[in-house]
């Protein structure tokens, strides 16, 4: 089985689009809990929920990485991301029995893609995000950093990232404005 999160309600098929990859893809995981992130992109949120108004295609922020034993790591890099980004959040967990693989590499644990439409098989409605996440935490399917828990290298490591985010993100008004709001004692005029 294979797992896929959207925001959106009625997909009875997964249609491969562009993503920061820059080609059209269709995004999988074998494990359920960690697709849980997809649910919310931070920097979309961020923006709608704040007036910014943009009409290009949005940054994706990933708040992740993996423990040593291949569980999935969710990483706060500013206070209270996790409730911002995924309280309230409500989605859909499409799953498939199968996929084509594309063949492109991803070096993420347990993650596939594919590059041909893929037909669902199963869909879970998720009321709320974030207690989805809390619950896969509880029953030690992932882990969460949270902000308050981040070493002085961790934080020494997100203060480099974040300004040399910003820096590159030039033809990315929305991420800008994201990391402006959310990381302002870094990135202070």
């Amino acid at each position: 089985m294979y797992y896929h999160a959207s925001p959106i309600q009625g997909i009875s098929r997964l249609e491969p689009r562009v993503s920061n990859h820059g080609i059209p893809l269709i995004y999988f995981s074998k494990k359920r809990e960690n697709v849980l992130v997809y649910l919310s992109n931070a920097v979309e949120k961020y923006c709608r929920d704040t007036g910014f108004a943009y009409d290009g295609q949005w940054e994706k922020w990933g708040p992740y990485g993996f423990d040593k034993d291949g569980r999935q790591r969710l990483e706060e890099y500013y206070s209270n991301a996790l409730i911002n980004t995924y309280k309230g959040v409500s989605g859909y967990i499409y799953s498939v029995e199968s996929v084509e693989d594309s063949g492109f590499e991803l070096q993420i644990p347990d993650a596939a893609t594919s590059s041909v439409p893929t037909e669902v098989t199963g869909v879970e409605f998720i009321p709320d995000a974030y207690e989805a996440i809390l619950q896969a935490e509880r029953d030690g399917l992932i882990t969460i950093l949270r902000y308050e828990e981040m070493s002085d290298k961790m934080r020494e490591w997100n203060e480099r990232t974040i300004k040399e985010e910003y820096e590159n993100a030039v033809d990315h008004p929305e991420y800008r404005y994201f990391l402006r709001g959310n990381f302002p004692d870094i990135l202070s005029d």
